[in-house]
């Protein structure tokens, strides 16, 4: 029952969270920024649409498969920026995805997450485990990530991120951390292409109950804060 009522749970969440973000069909107030705040906005798009990963540092091995539900909230930092050229009224952005993770051999795992909708955000995962982890050691992985957020005519923007990711599992319980950097780069007419990198730190832990799976992480890019869940299925 308890794993009914999660499900249930985050998945009306993520519904509920992915009309709000789909209400961001149109970016069309953005020509009253000016270029500082349009690189303001650029680093808040970053922080929110950029890859991640809401998995331990261990592969998942050649028959594994992670696939679930993700929902992260970032705390916008510079909101009223943000509220201007979306003509919305944010202070913390949801952002819902579909997550869906696969082992491959040589400790190599590949990774999508998709957000569908008239502006929509697809990311990308190649990672591989330098450590497997053990009984008595840690796992290790180095992960290489990429977002786009499409769909607008008034705005695009992409990421590409890399990471450093150590984790270690106790029974059903592995926790874990990381470190990394993003480079986010936006563009819009009348404006100077915004590029700038953003170092990034992680951490969470992953759950397993049975085939069930979650995974809870907080993330900090550019000092920008965001928290996600993730509720599905890892074997």
């Amino acid at each position: 029952m308890f794993k009914q009522l999660m499900s249930a749970s985050i998945l009306t969440s993520a519904l509920t969270f992915s009309g709000a973000v789909l209400a961001l069909d149109s970016f069309n107030n953005i020509g009253s920024l000016s270029q500082a705040q349009f690189d303001q906005l650029s680093e808040d798009l970053g922080a929110s649409f950029s890859y991640k990963a809401l998995s331990p540092a261990e592969p998942l091995g050649i028959v594994g498969f992670d696939m679930g539900l993700e929902v992260t909230a970032t705390q916008l930092k510079s909101a009223s920026v943000f509220n201007t050229a979306t003509g919305t009224s944010f202070d913390t952005l949801p952002v819902p995805k579909l997550h869906i993770r696969k082992g491959l051999p040589l400790n190599i795992d590949v990774g999508l997450s998709y957000l569908p909708g008239s502006i929509n955000l697809i990311g990308y995962e190649l990672s591989y485990a330098i450590l497997e982890g053990g009984v008595a050691t840690p796992a290790v992985s180095i992960r290489a990530t990429s977002s786009k957020l499409s769909g607008s005519p008034d705005i695009s923007m992409s990421t590409q991120g890399y990471e450093l990711s150590v984790s270690k599992g106790f029974a059903m319980f592995t926790p874990y951390a990381g470190i990394g950097s993003i480079k986010v780069e936006t563009t819009a007419t009348g404006f100077t292409k915004s590029s700038s990198t953003l170092a990034k730190t992680f951490y969470g832990f992953n759950m397993a109950l049975g085939l069930m799976n979650i995974a809870v992480e907080g993330d900090s890019t550019g000092g920008i804060n965001s928290y996600g869940a993730k509720v599905g299925f890892r074997f």
